[in-house]
């Protein structure tokens, strides 16, 4: 049962957990200090925002390990983008797109219409290949402001491509 704590518990639980955290964080890295650093971190900014609204978990260790489990594999899971033609034109108002040549006019007509700074995400993320972290660094922003701005430049692209005019045409 979760019970509410006060910064002097946090800070115990924190010094008393902080490296088994870390090594475990850290063996899962492949030797990427940075990113065990930022798990690690991550993991900690979670846990005392939640600690906070809800209480500390009876098993305060499982609960760090778990949550940097799922970091560490939304990370990973972001490393390998889907090709974007498939990201974003499974379907033009409901009906399948089997035609990869149609694809790809779709998605390049509805590139051409994004503003430039969504359009050069999506080219870094998904053309390029590069990686978030790159990206965010380039950018001079946060890994996560780079997440949220690509996940909205992906939805302004599929409304591009719902909306292209010429998409029923091209999918007869």
């Amino acid at each position: 049962m979760a019970r509410l704590a006060g910064e002097d518990e946090i800070r115990r639980i924190y010094q008393t957990t902080i490296d088994d955290l870390y090594g475990f964080v850290s063996r899962r890295c492949n030797g990427d200090r940075d990113l065990a650093e930022d798990v690690t971190q991550e993991t900690w900014l979670r846990a005392v925002r939640a600690w906070h609204a809800d209480g500390v978990p009876d098993r305060p260790l499982a609960w760090l390990t778990t949550v940097s489990r799922n970091l560490l594999a939304n990370h990973f899971r972001r490393l390998q983008p889907e090709p974007l033609h498939e990201d974003v034109t499974e379907s033009v108002a409901g009906d399948p797109i089997d035609d990869a040549d149609t694809r790809r006019a779709l998605v390049s007509r509805a590139l051409a219409r994004l503003p430039i700074p969504q359009l050069r995400l999506l080219e870094a993320f998904h053309f390029k290949r590069q990686r978030v972290a790159d990206i965010a660094a380039e950018h001079g922003l946060s890994e996560r402001a780079v997440e949220g701005r690509l996940r909205r430049a992906r939805q302004q692209l599929r409304h591009q491509i719902e909306s292209d005019p010429d998409a029923e045409g091209d999918i007869q």
